[in-house]
């Protein structure tokens, strides 16, 4: 790796509507090269797949029979707020539904998977451009003991989940135990500096990664966390 990454936004992307095929979408407005990874919100998949539900736009909490029924367990609830576990294993507040950014009256579902919705883009791309590259689903979530949210890794495509740096040594020469780096959500979170939360810019490319992080990778599988290894579930 060079040790220097250009984050890109992709602008000129029309609204996105159910039916749409993202890669028919990103193909002429991305200058894609070799290698690039290129982040895409949740919230165009999810409309791109029909993943929206209509709501009585008048009733504030109308979303929460929602939270509900996209939930497998609620693990804690405070007002109107429900900390849940998906059906993808995701542990977040309301179960990832969110009402930003579609159309009022209609709130937004998390995709059914959405590993499998970054390698339909990832080989839509691959089609239409002849270029390999790498892709993931980015979502916003918060954090236990932090303030504030940032973007996250939901889906991938094309690039390690989890980099495992364990028994190589670091800067001192000793061995690293326990090291291992959950790229795809960092590379989710510097995306979002460029797109923004209403820039209307919904992806983005980072290019320069580490050659040696493009491989099959799966946010389901290697990122989230096996109840039994989970402290506090």
């Amino acid at each position: 790796m060079t040790g220097e990454l250009r984050i890109i936004p992709i602008g000129g992307l029309p609204e996105v509507r159910p039916g749409d095929v993202l890669a028919d979408l990103l193909a002429p407005v991305a200058a894609l090269e070799a290698n690039d990874v290129v982040v895409v919100t949740q919230k165009v998949v999810s409309k791109a797949e029909a993943r929206l539900v209509p709501i009585d736009a008048d009733d504030p909490v109308a979303h929460k029979a929602l939270v509900e029924a996209e939930s497998v367990r609620v693990l804690r609830r405070r007002g109107d707020l429900i900390v849940s576990e998906t059906s993808h294993g995701f542990v977040c507040a309301n179960a990832g539904i969110d009402l930003s950014n579609v159309e009022r009256g209609y709130a937004a579902l998390l995709p059914v998977d959405p590993d499998r919705s970054a390698r339909r883009i990832r080989d839509g791309l691959r089609a239409r451009l002849g270029v390999d590259v790498a892709v993931i689903i980015s979502d916003t979530f918060g954090r236990p003991w932090r303030m504030g949210v940032t973007d996250i890794a939901i889906g991938c495509a094309g690039i390690a989940g989890i980099v495992d740096l364990r028994g190589s040594a670091d800067h001192h020469g000793r061995t690293l135990q326990v090291t291992e780096v959950c790229v795809v959500d960092e590379l989710a979170a510097a995306a979002e500096i460029v797109m923004g939360k209403a820039r209307g810019i919904p992806a983005a490319i980072v290019r320069g990664v580490a050659p040696e992080w493009l491989r099959d990778g799966s946010v389901r599988t290697e990122v989230v966390r096996p109840p039994g290894e989970d402290l506090f579930r």
